[in-house]
């Protein structure tokens, strides 16, 4: 009923373009979120299909961030030691991806399992020797798996719940799959710190849903399963890790971290409509920022490329109207999205070794969660006099 913030209509973050493409139309549709003042759910209308956004072309491979690689590994050590896994431990992950945490488990000779509908992600982790099923995880897709296989002692959710259109159906699946005493993990960026941190960027049709413990809590609870421990953790901007358990299980008393967060939750006003009101303002003041910066350095002769072909960096470049008369190129490491063209911006996708040709005056480093690790593999372009330009949470240029 309350509208949440209109970034106007965009195409899809992750469809990258061909170069034959370029020239042709694209589909935009309605980027426009909502919030329930029941149960607090921040939402976007389904204007496009998951399994069109999902498709077998899918460029997201998790495995070319360094940070999110050591994130995983860390995990991987953590909740091994914390619930005793072992040999005779079943370890399933929901949207896998390239492999690049089960290959964590393998090592440690834990028979794991992905699920990860796109196929092109899947047949990088196949090919490590990871076993995946390329399907949408379901509750029809979770009884499969347990016929199949067998029950998961541990399920892992890594920022997947926000992509999922019947959120419903999809934690049923998880509670059908989980052993009576089993563990659940699950990662998702945290609407408090997508507000407070002027996150507007965070926003594309990937993400049905934007998440506060609060509401998830309300899903959680509705399909048979509690909250037992919660963590704040920094990826994204800002995220949750819930561990979650059947109801009935008298394993894992429910912490005080629970209790803690929600009342924080509740002092900072997110139960409120108040506290929602002023995002549109805050995303339409970075906006102009970005373009009165873009269109001064063009004006004196100045070279500004990005870096980061992040959906992220899409949805700004996109909200703000940005092409590649203001920003010339885009670097990523991820062969994958190199040679093609940014959606709605169609600003080309190049290499590295573009910035050291190129010498550009100043870096947009566009996913702002990789900006020490983006810094120090470019601390280079210092050897000319370049230097970075973030825009969130505010804009800022970095020497």
């Amino acid at each position: 009923m309350h509208k949440f913030i209109d970034l106007g209509d965009s195409p899809p973050s992750n469809s990258y373009l061909s170069k034959d493409l370029c020239g042709k139309s694209e589909i935009n549709y309605p980027l426009k979120l909502y919030i329930c003042d029941n149960c607090w759910l921040v939402q976007i209308d389904e204007y496009k299909k998951a399994s069109e956004i999902f498709s077998d072309e899918y460029a997201y491979f998790s495995s070319y961030s360094k940070s999110w690689l050591a994130h995983a590994s860390i995990y991987v050590e953590m909740i091994v030691d914390r619930f005793n896994l072992n040999s005779d431990s079943f370890v399933v992950e929901v949207a896998s991806n390239d492999g690049y945490l089960l290959k964590n488990f393998k090592d440690k000779k834990i028979t794991c399992l992905g699920v990860e509908p796109t196929l092109s992600t899947a047949q990088a982790a196949i090919n490590q020797g990871i076993d995946v099923i390329t399907e949408f995880f379901s509750e029809k897709l979770s009884k499969q798996i347990t016929k199949i296989y067998q029950q998961a002692d541990l399920i892992i959710g890594n920022n997947v719940l926000a992509h999922v259109p019947d959120v419903n159906d999809f934690v049923k699946g998880l509670t059908d799959l989980l052993k009576p005493e089993g563990v659940i993990t699950l990662e998702f960026p945290h609407l408090m710190r997508l507000v407070e941190g002027n996150q507007f960027d965070t926003i594309y049709h990937e993400h049905f849903s934007y998440f506060s413990l609060h509401s998830v809590e309300t899903i959680i609870h509705h399909n048979n399963l509690i909250i037992f421990d919660v963590e704040e953790i920094e990826t994204h901007g800002g995220s949750l890790r819930l561990f979650v358990k059947h109801k009935e299980s008298s394993q894992h008393i429910v912490t005080e971290k629970v209790k803690e967060l929600k009342s924080k939750e509740v002092k900072r006003g997110m139960l409120k409509l108040d506290y929602y009101k002023n995002f549109q303002k805050s995303a339409d003041k970075i906006k102009d920022e970005v373009l009165l910066f873009l269109r001064k350095q063009k004006k004196m002769g100045k070279l500004v490329a990005g870096y980061g072909a992040a959906a992220k960096g899409n949805t700004l470049l996109n909200y703000c109207g940005i092409k590649s008369e203001l920003i010339t190129f885009v670097v990523d490491a991820s062969p994958h999205k190199q040679g093609k063209f940014l959606p709605g911006s169609h600003i080309p996708i190049v290499s590295e070794e573009q910035i050291k040709k190129e010498k550009p005056d100043y870096v947009f480093i566009l996913p702002w969660n990789l900006k020490e690790e983006i810094i120090s593999q470019l601390s280079y372009i210092a050897n000319w006099g370049g230097k970075f330009f973030t825009a969130i949470p505010e804009c800022k240029i970095i020497s």
